[in-house]
């Protein structure tokens, strides 16, 4: 009889067949002891597991094993859903496991490669995926057209926050309820760092995410009734006081499959279609669901195993220790001390604070995009290295030279203070570049920009950034202000 390897991040129905026969999960410390993940990735990861393999009783066989290999090949006859890293599908290769078409996204590799062998040697631009992922799976749709007469409306969902705001002012998400499972994970972690086989970043209760396919829908459930109408407006938006603003936190449950994103958007659909939210917000978060992961998914693929070795800034410099270990308190900017504790505390920011905080000042700083993209994957509980790969390499560090973004997100400290409260509590001025109050992202944006003046000068959408830098008088005393800063806590 077949049996039905289970890995960590395929715990939702959609993974498990009717007609197939027994299944069985391995449980590896090892794999937390090579990497030092967050102490919340690890507690999410184990509890999930563990509740799928009480949720399957007597049809799993649960392994706690040093190791992967040592379970699966004593058995016979096993298959396997395809792993979603370029690591886990050569192990699952090298034991001679036989693989089945991925699940968990919503278009499939055969339609991908289709529609980037149709492009012709064009750029495989997200927005353009979208827009056919949309027609293929009549997603939003008026007839042919886009509903509310226009794809995208990304100029809707880009206002800073309510000035004078604490707080968006929504329903909080929903938080699940942690029971004896979750216990034990806890004193088996414990345990595991007394002994001295594991170390973790950042601190994980209470649980903030979904851990089982009841959980996450009861997650789905109050994000499209409570919190989706308000998501648009300000998606992109930064309060100190409202960490989680109107986003889904689905995010993570979506990585370990306990939800399938066709699911998600057909509920998301449904709520509009019932005049329960509007179209720039559904519009906004179909894009991320149905648009961004999936392109990243496939993205991570096509370009292959060497995409994530990409550095075409020639970044090399090793990421500091106050910024690896989340120390919040080492650094002055408010908005980096603001995030990084955000991080230590939940393992989860929103998108902006990710690219604009957290990616932006790396990149600015000329560290190297292979370890800027393993911290992200150590250190977000929704980070995976399908995820984490394009979306490091490629979006934040821009260390792919274009292949999936058009410029480098990057900016100076004046998008901070538009698009958050941060700047108002901090001691730098984001409007000045060259002293002791000068903003490091102010700075540190025309410092980047004199580094990789030549990479970028025949970027079109960079050459009016790039000329700035002949009419700034004071960029001399800028560049040796920002190479002596160099990798310390601004």
């Amino acid at each position: 009889m077949t049996t039905r390897w289970l890995f960590g991040d395929q715990l939702g129905p959609h993974f498990v067949d009717d007609h197939a026969g027994q299944v069985v999960m391995v449980e590896s410390r090892a794999v937390f002891a090579r990497r030092r993940f967050h102490r919340a990735k690890a507690h999410l990861v184990l509890s999930a597991m563990r509740h799928r393999a009480a949720e399957l009783g007597d049809r799993v066989t649960y392994h706690r094993a040093d190791s992967y290999g040592e379970v699966v090949r004593g058995l016979e006859d096993v298959e396997v859903i395809h792993p979603t890293s370029y690591a886990a599908l050569d192990l699952v290769e090298r034991l001679g496991v036989r693989v089945l078409p991925p699940r968990g996204f919503a278009t499939s590799r055969e339609d991908f490669a289709r529609w980037a062998h149709g492009r012709g040697g064009r750029r495989l631009l997200m927005e353009d995926f979208y827009r056919e992922a949309r027609r293929r799976h009549g997603v939003l749709l008026d007839g042919g057209d886009p509903a509310g007469g226009q794809w995208n409306f990304d100029h809707d969902n880009r206002k800073p926050p309510p000035k004078g705001a604490s707080s968006l002012g929504v329903t909080e998400p929903w938080w699940p309820d942690e029971d004896e499972i979750d216990d034990q994970v806890r004193e088996d972690l414990d345990r595991w760092e007394r002994d001295g086989d594991v170390a973790y970043l950042g601190r994980d209760r209470p649980r903030r995410f979904a851990a089982t396919r009841s959980e996450a829908l009861a997650a789905l459930d109050h994000f499209v009734e409570h919190r989706l109408a308000d998501f648009g407006a300000h998606e992109d938006a930064i309060l100190e006081g409202d960490p989680w603003m109107a986003h889904s936190l689905l995010s993570a449950p979506l990585n370990l499959g306990l939800l399938d994103p066709l699911e998600v958007v057909a509920r998301a659909e449904a709520a509009h279609l019932a005049g329960d939210a509007p179209i720039a917000s559904v519009e906004g978060f179909v894009r991320q669901v149905l648009g961004w992961r999936d392109y990243v998914w496939h993205l991570y693929w096509h370009e292959g195993r060497g995409y994530r070795r990409s550095n075409a800034l020639a970044a090399s410099q090793r990421m500091p220790q106050w910024f690896a270990e989340l120390d919040s308190e080492a650094t002055d900017a408010r908005c980096l001390s603001h995030t990084l504790d955000q991080v230590a505390e939940h393992g989860w920011v929103h998108h902006i604070p990710r690219l604009m905080v957290l990616g932006s000042f790396a990149m600015q700083r000329g560290w190297s995009p292979a370890e800027v993209t393993d911290w992200f994957h150590r250190a977000f509980v929704d980070g995976y290295d399908w995820v984490m790969v394009p979306n490091i390499v490629g979006m934040s560090q821009h260390a792919d030279g274009g292949v999936m973004a058009t410029k480098p997100y990057t900016s100076g400290g004046a998008y901070i203070n538009t698009m958050s409260d941060h700047c108002g509590s901090c001691r730098f001025n984001p409007k000045v570049r060259v002293g002791e109050d000068a903003c490091p992202f102010t700075a540190g944006y025309w410092w980047f920009l004199d580094r990789n003046r030549e990479r970028l000068s025949d970027n079109p959408r960079m050459t009016r950034a790039v000329q700035g830098l002949d009419r700034l008088r004071d960029l001399e005393a800028l560049v040796v202000q920002e190479v002596e800063r160099g990798n310390s806590a601004p």
